[in-house]
């Protein structure tokens, strides 16, 4: 085990909200990360709230003064063909086009959807991509992600990818997670893309991993999904989780320059979740070393979302639980890797439930350093905030 050393809350970064939400119709409920445009501006959704209260696509932009100002890009109607409740991370392509998914709506089943909105003369043009139906299983949740081919990739219960062909878009599910343990079950928070096209990410449970901390449903899996001549798929598990390691996943998968992974579990020694890293040994196989093991109390725990690196290799995290005495409304943290090969744990912010609570999405880097996210609650209008923090 890699052991860490825990310091307070860093001296001199700064933190503020960008913006508080639950204040009129502006939506609430923000359990994704925030998307930066080459202009400095932040996109989001709600899963609530907006003009028809089924969640809204929000544009933040900075302003002469310093503030941020709100633009509503998009509110779902209940109940429509249009998709509702989005949970995700909207990305943004070259041309300033966001793609994201919605959970539920979009047709009779009301199994999700994958919108684009593209900024038009005045307001922003929705188009659904894709409405997903009963034999895909649906309901979208995690970020999406677009290869250097403008391809799309995402989870709904299993990994799916969306090609542009003339015009539409063609959906390919590229495994099934069947309910049994062996090869994992449930895909969950999304998935990543290596340079050759290589698609991974991790399930919450199956595999062959057994712990007290998910002994009915398996500890989960990472994965790799490779393409073949043929245009199938092959899956190689990488890991299961629980075996050995007392492991179990909520965040996705972070991969660094070298190929190993990085990314952020339950249990841990106190029980209070675990920073772990994925490496090949000399003989090629993979195995797991805990970079990190939260301690609760002031220093957070219930890490629940994927990790983001800086260029110095610096890890950024947050932590659903934990921070102030009085709130333990989660911390956004730090670790830096250390000559000695440990990692120097650093707490950047305590929510207290009046500047946000529940942070439960990946934060977002700038060019600068500074380091923007989101809360699913707290804030003044108690429905969530977005929020910068600068070193």
């Amino acid at each position: 085990m890699v052991l860490a050393i825990v310091s307070t809350a860093l001296a001199g970064t700064k933190y503020r909200v960008v913006h508080a939400f639950g204040m009129g119709h502006d939506g609430g409920g923000l359990w994704g990360s925030l998307a930066l445009d080459a202009k400095g501006n932040l996109y989001g959704t709600t899963s609530g709230g907006g003009t028809y209260g089924d969640g809204t696509v929000f544009e933040l932009s900075p302003t002469s003064n310093g503030t941020w100002a709100e633009t509503i890009l998009h509110s779902f109607p209940s109940f429509s063909d249009d998709g509702g409740g989005p949970m995700s991370t909207p990305i943004v392509d070259s041309t300033g086009n966001l793609y994201a998914t919605t959970e539920g709506g979009g047709g009779p089943y009301s199994y999700g959807t994958v919108f684009e909105l593209r900024p038009g003369s005045g307001n922003w043009i929705e188009t659904i991509i894709h409405r997903f139906n009963r034999g895909e299983l649906g309901s979208p949740m995690g970020p999406l992600i677009m290869s250097a081919s403008g391809k799309l990739y995402g989870i709904a219960h299993d990994p799916f990818e969306l090609s542009p062909d003339d015009g539409r878009w063609n959906i390919t599910l590229l495994h099934h997670f069947p309910s049994y343990k062996g090869d994992g079950l449930g895909a969950y928070q999304g998935v990543i893309l290596d340079a050759a096209g290589n698609v991974y990410g991790v399930t919450e449970g199956g595999g062959t991993g057994k712990s007290d901390i998910c002994i009915q449903t398996g500890c989960g899996t990472a994965y790799k999904l490779h393409r073949m001549s043929n245009r199938k798929w092959k899956e190689t598990i990488l890991h299961d989780f629980g075996t050995g390691d007392d492991m179990a996943i909520p965040g996705g998968l972070l991969q660094d320059g070298s190929g190993n992974f990085y990314g952020a579990a339950d249990g841990g020694a106190q029980l209070q979740g675990v920073i772990y890293k994925l490496s090949r040994d000399s003989s090629g196989h993979w195995k797991t070393t805990i970079q990190y093991s939260f301690t609760g109390g002031v220093n957070g725990g219930g890490p629940n979302s994927s990790l983001i690196m800086d260029k110095a290799g610096n890890l950024y995290g947050v932590t659903a639980a934990g921070g102030t005495a009085q709130c333990g409304c989660g911390v956004v943290y730090k670790l830096a890797p250390r000559s000695s090969g440990n990692w120097k744990y650093t707490v950047l912010h305590r929510f207290s439930g009046a500047d946000g609570a529940q942070p439960s999405a990946s934060l977002t880097l700038d060019s600068k350093g500074n380091l923007y996210g989101t809360t699913a609650t707290g804030g003044a209008g108690g429905a969530g905030v977005a929020f910068e923090i600068t070193p």
